[in-house]
This record gives C-alpha cells, structure tokens and sequence, in this order.
C-alpha cells in the first residue's frame, strides 16, 4: 500500500472548547483574546463574518461585538491545554503512529489502510471525535505531511467536501494543485512567495513542477526539499517523540505598568518559579537565565529603556529557589527608576538533562542538589494538588497580591481542571 499521512486539526480551536461547555454558543459569534485581553486570536466563522480580523485589537471591536451579540472570552489556557490531549487520545485509538505538531494539530500515519478505506475512516475519525470532546476538525490526507497540510487547508475552505480532502485521489490531487496559490503552502511564508512568483509560479502545481535546481539555488535545500514533497517523495517523518527542549521562556505583558523594584521584583520571582517547573517537568537545566523588562514603544511620551542581564549558576539546576534568587540578582543589577516597564521575562537556552550535567567542585559554591530536588518534587507535588501556584517562594508573593499579573477578566470557568468547576447539570 501507498504511503499516506493525515492531518487533522481543530476548528477554530479556541472557540470550539468555550462551546463544548455552554450549548448556547452553538451559533453565536465568537471570539477569544490574548493575555491582556488585548487582540483577537481565535475567531468562530461567524464572528469572521462580521469583519473580525486575526490580531485586531479588542479596544477596536468592542462597540461591534456589543452591538452584533458576539460573546467574547479572556484565554483559558487550563482549558486549551487539557482539551487536546483528549482529542490525540481518540487520534491514537485510529493510528498508532502520531506527531503532536501543534496544541491543535496532529499528523497521523495511515499507511497501512488500504486507499479505499482512507476517507472512511477520517470521517469516523472525525464524527468520533466530535462525539467524545465536542470538537469540531478536518482531516487532509497525503502522500507526504506537506501534501497532507495542503489537504487539511482545502478541507476547511470547501464545505462541499465534508471535512475531509484526500489529496491521494489523483483526480483530487490534479484538481487542487492547480487552484491553490504557492502562499498557502505549509512553511511558504511572504519572501519565499515572492521568489516563488520572480520564478512565475501561479499555482502549487507550477512551483510542483519546478526545477529543483532553481529552487535550491532561490530556496535552499528547504525549497528543494518542499518540491520534492509536493511530488509525494516523502521527506518529512513524523516525530513520534517530541525533539528535547533545545531552550525554555517565561515572559508577560503587565496589565499596568511597573515603576517600583519590588513589583519588578515579585514579577520576575513569579517567571523564574514557572521557568523552575518547566525545567523539572523536562528532567532539565540550566546553567544560566537571562533576565529582561523593558518599556512600551506606545508611551511615547515617556522615557523608553529596555535592558537584559545574563546571571550564570555555578551548575546546571531547575531549583526554583536556586533560579528565583539568579534572576533577583539579574534585576537588581538593571534595575533604574525613572521609567514605566511594560513587559519582563526570564529566558534560558542550551538546556542539558540534569542527571547527566556537569556538577560544580566542591567548595565553589557547589549546591546540594539532592536535598533540592526533593523539595521540589514536594512543591510540584502540592501544586498538582491544590493547583498551580498554591505553594510559591515568599519573593513571586500570592495571586491576590498581584497587580501586575496579565489580565483574563472575561474567562471562562477550567471545566475540566478544578473539580469545583465541574458542569453540574440539574434534574428539572
């Protein structure tokens, strides 16, 4: 049998979680914004035929979604991370074989069902999944994952074909190469569509038929290696296991402006005790963090400073409180009054899995790592428990306290997070 990939991806995804918990979305408008409440990130179709633009700014739509009925959400993140993992459990029930590529993509291995079967089963796949998480998806099938991400974008702009496009059809693969335009091919973003059109192409079929040696030449080997793939030479497997995190940041918007060091201070505690839980969640660290904030380009009419500070540790760890006191040192460093921060972070890059890292000599300033670990894994313990952030250094300080902490005004209950969140449906 034909190699043959699918992928499959949630409609409006964001939105599609808010409606699984309150039918009375089903045909409303919708839309979700980013941290902040800031833009719109996640449109519904019928909000996106009321003019909703991706990345509009929420401040500029609010009188139209007021007036229009749209129901708007602050992001669930508890929500939107949680909910995929129960579609790829109904995924893998139809393939062994998965790539997780994003929160709600996923790429699956069919070649091992027969040609015949392929829309068949993508269309069970489908209803099941709507029946089991109440998320609506797509399904594209290819020869190659490049193919497949091309049929998955014809399934979601054509009705007509029920959600799932199979570009392994011959007569399907002829008809849609020729009517799709090269920007909308997976990782073709403005330059590279732009060489494609200097080298007159109009169509995915014409950048198809490309000579591979003039797209290496415009391209690269990534180019070559996308022709190849539009021909259905396979050069992209799927990556069953995530790559190991090659690098790990934790940065926020401010809901209001920072001007003292102590919020600063509480601010930056709070992303290096996430960055700590990142680490751990991994088996990895670090062995030193960038610590940055800096001011808004839209306060025009103040002073803008923005400022990093690189602090090293002595070894590679994912202590929270050895990390914590790192990027206090960072911002005190930095630290100048005067100004108006709009935006910090913590950042790390060229992470090692702890058990096999470097450790320090003794007597220069070596830390007990077993002690730590244990206490973190009691911390982690408590957190899973009770919830992220019930257990947090003294410096990051409480939730309530937080005045700087990002905005979600406008969000949704975590219905499958926190038990006291639980729909409760009542006998009439």
């Amino acid at each position: 049998m034909s190699r043959a990939y699918t992928l499959s991806d949630g409609n409006s995804f964001y939105c599609s979680c808010e409606r699984v918990f309150d039918a009375r979305l089903a045909r409303t408008p919708v839309i979700v914004l980013s941290n902040n409440d800031g833009c719109a990130i996640a449109r519904t179709p019928e909000a996106k035929a009321l003019g909703i633009r991706m990345g509009e700014p929420f401040f500029k739509i609010r009188d139209l979604c007021k007036s229009q009925g749209v129901r708007v959400y602050s992001s669930n993140y508890a929500l939107y991370g949680d909910m995929p993992a129960r579609v790829n459990t109904v995924y893998r029930g139809f393939s062994p074989r998965i790539e997780i590529y994003s929160i709600d993509e996923s790429f699956l291995d069919l070649s091992d069902v027969r040609e015949a079967d392929r829309v068949t089963l993508c269309r069970d796949m489908r209803e099941t999944v709507r029946a089991w998480t109440g998320i609506p998806t797509c399904v594209g099938i290819g020869a190659t994952k490049t193919l497949a991400k091309l049929a998955n974008h014809v399934a979601k702009k054509v009705p007509e074909l029920g959600g799932v496009c199979d570009l392994t059809d011959p007569v399907q693969y002829d008809h849609w190469m020729a009517r799709i335009p090269p920007e909308d091919i997976w990782g073709v973003g403005p330059p590279n569509a732009r060489k494609l059109e200097a080298l007159g192409c109009e169509s995915v079929a014409d950048v198809r038929d490309l000579d591979t040696r003039a797209v290496r030449k415009a391209m690269t080997v990534v180019g070559e290696r996308l022709v190849q793939e539009l021909r259905g030479m396979a050069c992209l497997d799927l990556e069953e296991v995530a790559p190991t995190r090659k690098g790990c940041a934790v940065t926020r918007s401010f809901s209001d402006r920072v001007e003292n060091l102590a919020t600063m201070e509480q601010a930056v505690a709070t992303h290096a005790a996430r960055l700590g839980e990142k680490l751990r969640a991994g088996g990895l660290g670090t062995d030193h963090v960038t610590v940055f904030f800096h001011t808004s380009e839209h306060d025009r009419d103040r002073p803008q400073r923005s400022v990093s500070s690189v602090v090293t540790l002595p070894e590679a760890s994912n202590d929270t409180l050895v990390l914590v006191k790192a990027c206090l040192h960072g911002v005190r460093k930095t630290w100048r009054d005067g100004y108006r921060y709009s935006k910090a972070g913590v950042v790390t890059t060229d992470l090692v899995p702890l058990a096999a890292s470097q450790r320090a000599f003794p007597g220069l300033g070596q830390l007990d790592r077993d002690h730590g670990a244990a206490l973190m894994g009691a911390l982690d313990a408590c957190n899973r428990r009770f919830g992220r952030g019930s257990v947090v250094p003294g410096s990051a300080g409480f939730a309530p306290e937080r005045e700087w902490s990002t905005k979600f005004d406008m969000r949704s209950p975590r219905y499958t997070t926190r038990v006291e969140k639980v729909p409760v449906v009542m006998a009439a």
